[in-house]
């Protein structure tokens, strides 16, 4: 997991190629007044998913995790808390290939992503994001699924 302001996105582009489109989508685009949809970046390899919602209390939230998309998860507006633990340390449901999501169970770890915050999200990931900081709030975040280096087309 990797958790970074936008501003200092060029460095982690060189890390794969794929990433780096990503990165470079969330730079480069007006995501406030960007509508909430699915945006095509590269076919299939890389494409965003806006979307607005309101924070919601922990006990509503689920872990999940994900093996043929790395998560960008980029916080336009409001603020959440995500909760992070690495996959060994979840107990895992039955995996939807359909949708790409392994649900999980068990315990990690939580952060606050702010607005102008991104966090990179990768196989080994388990994530639980939308969660309530204080009071629920709305917020618009920016998932761009990028597809694993080791997944084919």
């Amino acid at each position: 997991m990797i958790i970074d302001h936008l501003q200092n996105a060029s460095q982690y582009t060189g890390t794969d190629k794929r990433l780096a489109t990503a990165l470079k989508y969330l730079q480069d685009t007006d995501l406030a007044n960007t509508p909430p949809g699915r945006y095509e970046i590269d076919g299939s390899d890389v494409f965003a998913l806006v979307q607005e919602y309101e924070s919601k209390p922990r006990e509503k939230g689920h872990w999940e995790a994900h093996r043929q998309y790395m998560d960008v998860q980029y916080v336009a507006k409001g603020v959440e808390r995500m909760g992070y633990a690495h996959l060994g340390r979840l107990k895992s449901g039955t995996y939807d290939a359909t949708k790409d999501f392994l649900p999980l169970a068990g315990e990690g770890d939580f952060f606050e992503v702010r607005e102008g915050m991104f966090v990179i999200l990768s196989s080994q990931d388990a994530h639980m994001p939308g969660i309530v900081v204080t009071l629920p709030q709305p917020v618009k975040k920016v998932v761009v699924k990028v597809r694993m280096p080791d997944q084919k087309s």
